[in-house]
């Protein structure tokens, strides 16, 4: 992932800041790094014309790697020892991804490819696989039917899985399915590594 030392270090630092009242719990340091098929703005979307042209249906797809980690208590400093703090464990660091569909369903009312309004509600099929690229083993599955959604919006779906870091590189292939419209699909890479957050949760750099 084209992540800058900078920002995960203010990663690092946000979620240090919550420690102390997360406790030994599981944090969440980066829920807003993604990844986005097609690349580019907020609202760049893949589409789709059906073969009369006169139903459009678009779709956008997010990769959340969802870095987690705990925490641990160390001491003070020398002239604090008694000053408890609780910092990031890089020992612990996982992954707990998620992922995020957006839509947007179009119908032309005159013109072919034209004069196109968003209106209604649709029926919207959602599914990501998450497949390990060396033997392309499935990782985590999810799949979603979403009955009278409106014509645009987003779903975001949790995997339920742990990854572990350093597992290699993995292929996200995705989908949205408006049905009589069609079927948007693509794929992303992602690696697991978890070597920069590592590095910046390390104590010999002092930055938690």
């Amino acid at each position: 992932m084209k992540r800058t030392r900078t920002a995960v270090l203010a990663l690092a630092t946000a979620a240090a800041a919550l420690a102390p009242a997360l406790g030994q719990a599981a944090a969440t340091a980066a829920d807003g790094t993604y990844l986005q098929d097609p690349a580019g703005g907020e609202k760049t979307m893949k589409s789709q014309w059906t073969k009369d042209e006169m139903h459009k249906v678009e779709g956008q797809f997010r990769f959340y790697p969802g870095v987690q980690y705990k925490t641990v208590t160390r001491p003070g400093p020398s002239g604090a020892p008694d000053y408890e703090r609780h910092v990031a464990d890089p020992k612990t660091l996982a992954w707990q991804p998620s992922f995020d569909f957006g839509w947007a369903v179009s119908d032309s009312t005159l013109v072919k490819k034209a004069v196109t309004t968003k209106d209604g509600k649709h029926p919207i099929v959602v599914h990501a696989v998450l497949r390990r690229s060396s033997d392309h083993a499935k990782a985590v599955e999810v799949h979603q039917e979403l009955a009278n959604r409106p014509a645009t919006g987003r779903a975001k779906v949790p995997g339920g899985k742990r990854i572990a870091c350093d597992t290699g590189e993995y292929t996200v292939e995705w989908s949205v399915t408006r049905s009589g419209y069609g079927t948007l699909t693509g794929t992303l890479r992602w690696d697991s590594s978890c070597e920069q957050y590592r590095t910046a949760f390390s104590t010999e750099n002092g930055k938690v």
